[in-house]
């Protein structure tokens, strides 16, 4: 029963970072093996593609960009969220926040939830890259408390910092170590499992 329900969950995976060869860019490629590994749906999501400028009230009142209203059909359409980061001086991204502040402004519509709504008790994993000894750890606490605190998401207790992260990766963009890769599945797993019950307590 669980297994049937897991493989109808849809997992959306987010990088902070839009650099090619990224380190978190290959950790979401990862996460989505992982999560497909475990029959589910899953789905990157390019936040560079959507092409949002610095959230500015002034063009939120002329028009809301397109990308928001992608970005808010996309998690409107899964059931559960998992973010990849770098650290930016001890913080998460300015592309990751800038997207998730340009979503939170988004109104219903067209049959489809405000963004806030769509965020609301979605649950969320949250790891991190970083050629640094620390992986982007410092940045994992702000990202979970902005996911939680400010967004309403369900934020998993389970997380992931990759350190030496150039290190880290082959040739083919896989993790070397086995037990990076079991620490990145306990992640993955611990979403799915999260989003499976909510889905199964629901009427």
């Amino acid at each position: 029963m669980i297994q049937m329900q897991l493989q109808t969950s849809k997992l959306l995976i987010l990088s902070g970072s839009s650099r090619a060869g990224s380190f978190n860019g290959k950790l979401a490629s990862l996460a989505r093996g992982l999560a497909l590994g475990e029959g589910a749906q899953a789905s990157l999501l390019d936040l560079r593609a959507l092409d949002l400028p610095v959230y500015d009230a002034e063009i939120e009142a002329s028009a809301m960009p397109a990308g928001a209203l992608t970005f808010r059909d996309a998690l409107a359409r899964h059931d559960a969220v998992i973010v990849t980061c770098p650290e930016y001086n001890g913080f998460p991204t300015p592309l990751l926040i800038n997207a998730f502040d340009w979503v939170s402004r988004v109104t219903a519509g067209n049959g489809l939830p405000a963004g806030l709504a769509a965020l609301a008790g979605k649950p969320a994993g949250v790891m991190s890259a970083s050629p640094g000894p620390f992986g982007g750890l410092r940045s994992l606490m702000f990202a979970r408390q902005f996911l939680h605190n400010v967004l309403g998401m369900l934020v998993v207790p389970e997380q992931f910092a990759l350190s030496q992260a150039a290190q880290a990766f082959d040739s083919e963009g896989q993790l070397r170590e086995p037990k990076h890769v079991q620490a990145a599945q306990r992640v993955v797993r611990s979403v799915l499992r999260l989003s499976t019950a909510l889905r199964t307590v629901s009427p």
